[in-house]
């Protein structure tokens, strides 16, 4: 009989197929993944190059013969969908074995995000990475493990940029770092980037507003010409953005970006069809609309509430503050909610409210700045924060995250009873500085 096929065996794939499997354990799920790994912690990635994550199966959540052995999932590695006609409900595969028709009563599309791959000369040059999959991740730390890459160039300053230049740096390169914008993380405001680009410069080269215009052939490696000046290196890493991998759905409702949109069931516009992770738009509660914020938590989530749902079940997934906290280097870095710029660009009148603080007693060692942005309306609504130092924005960061979801104002944020000790916090929380400030001023800097 026909059941469910999942498209995708990432955490959101795997959530899915293992939550179908608990609401109806006789119906057949069979979950189609195009490379060589299931269900592994894809953030852990940079942290696997740089070696304090020791072997790439570590990353696994589960090993493929749980899922088959113990949930009775049909797990097919290797497996690539190639055509998906929603109409006839039947999906065509391909592997080793040839081509393959598969017939579904529900699908569930949790093919996550696609690298975004510059077209530009010599792209395909054999130590050109991307940092998307496990297999290539493996591939990449062979070959640092070598001790051949001395010198390499990051193409992007966003998250994953940034985490795999510290990871090329703890495996011994020196590293340069290319992004086209002319700042870092376009994800946070001006003064909390002002932060981080600081403590990038310490540990590498940073070249803002400039991009990577071709990849030549050297003698020893790549050549990378950026901005019309040659830099040989022995690798370089691609991590200028992902775009969610959607191609397959023709007809369902997206956002300009591709982003599929979904409904609390994680149901699309097409009959029978449910899509979670880092392809769908999900309901942003301080937006009040669909965003696309491609998180870990939420294809963890997603998926779980598609697969119940998709196998007859209840469940419902409420939405995303845009929650993320990064390691760069010695540096945490949080955000969540909106940015001024983005609160800016939905039309939403924003002020901030910028402190820099402690992230514990003065006097207490091992203190250390702590700087907070707060975004709010003038009249006190609170919008969203950001925050970086060398320890504390990530534990502060959940606070306001909490506050966003019971959508307290700045007042009631700043009335917190937050706990209060010398070797983890000073007297007065920075985030309580922070929003006291912004309770006594009409307006902020920006």
């Amino acid at each position: 009989m026909a059941g469910m096929v999942v498209i995708g065996g990432g955490a959101a794939g795997m959530s899915a197929a293992s939550a179908a499997r608990r609401v109806a354990p006789e119906r057949p799920v069979i979950v189609c993944e195009a490379g060589e790994y299931a269900a592994y912690g894809m953030c852990g990635i940079p942290y696997y190059l740089g070696g304090i994550v020791d072997r790439a199966e570590t990353l696994l959540a589960y090993p493929p013969e749980v899922f088959r052995d113990r949930r009775g999932i049909d797990l097919r590695l290797g497996t690539t969908v190639r055509e998906l006609d929603t109409a006839a409900r039947r999906v065509t595969v391909a592997n080793d074995g040839g081509a393959e028709t598969l017939d579904y009563d529900t699908l569930v599309l949790a093919a996550g995000a696609d690298p975004v791959v510059p077209p530009i000369a010599g792209i395909d040059h054999p130590r050109v990475f991307t940092v998307r999959s496990l297999a290539s991740a493996a591939k990449l730390r062979t070959l640092l493990d070598s001790g051949s890459v001395r010198k390499a160039i990051v193409v992007g300053a966003g998250y994953i940029g940034l985490e795999t230049a510290e990871a090329l740096v703890a495996a011994g390169a020196a590293v340069r770092i290319v992004e086209a914008l002319p700042r870092v993380l376009s994800t946070v405001d001006e003064p909390i980037a002002e932060v981080v680009d600081a403590e990038v410069r310490r540990h590498a080269d940073l070249q803002l507003g400039s991009r990577l215009d071709a990849i030549l052939d050297g003698a020893t490696g790549p050549v990378a010409v950026v901005d019309g000046a040659e830099f040989a290196v022995d690798l370089i890493v691609l991590a200028v953005g992902v775009r969610p991998a959607t191609g397959l759905l023709a007809g369902a409702e997206k956002l300009p970006n591709g982003a599929v949109v979904v409904d609390e069931g994680m149901r699309t516009s097409l009959p029978g069809v449910f899509a979670a992770g880092d392809c769908v738009a999900l309901p942003h509660l301080v937006l009040g609309a669909p965003a696309w914020v491609p998180l870990g938590p939420a294809a963890n989530k997603t998926g779980r509430v598609a697969g119940t749902v998709a196998a007859g079940g209840r469940a419902s997934f409420r939405g995303v503050v845009g929650t993320a906290v990064v390691k760069v280097f010695d540096l945490e870095v949080a955000r969540t909610g909106l940015s001024l710029a983005e609160a800016t660009a939905a039309g939403i009148p924003a002020v901030a409210t910028d402190v820099e603080s402690r992230s514990r007693a003065k006097y207490y060692p091992g203190a250390a700045p702590l700087h907070v942005r707060l975004v709010h309306t003038p009249d006190g609504r609170l919008l969203g924060a950001q925050l970086a130092g060398r320890e504390g924005a990530a534990k502060r960061i959940d606070v306001v995250a909490t506050a966003l979801h019971a959508e307290l104002s700045v007042d009631d944020l700043g009335a917190l009873d937050l706990a209060y000790a010398p070797p983890f916090a000073p007297v007065y929380d920075p985030v309580l500085v922070a929003a006291g400030r912004a309770n006594r001023s009409e307006g902020a800097r920006t």
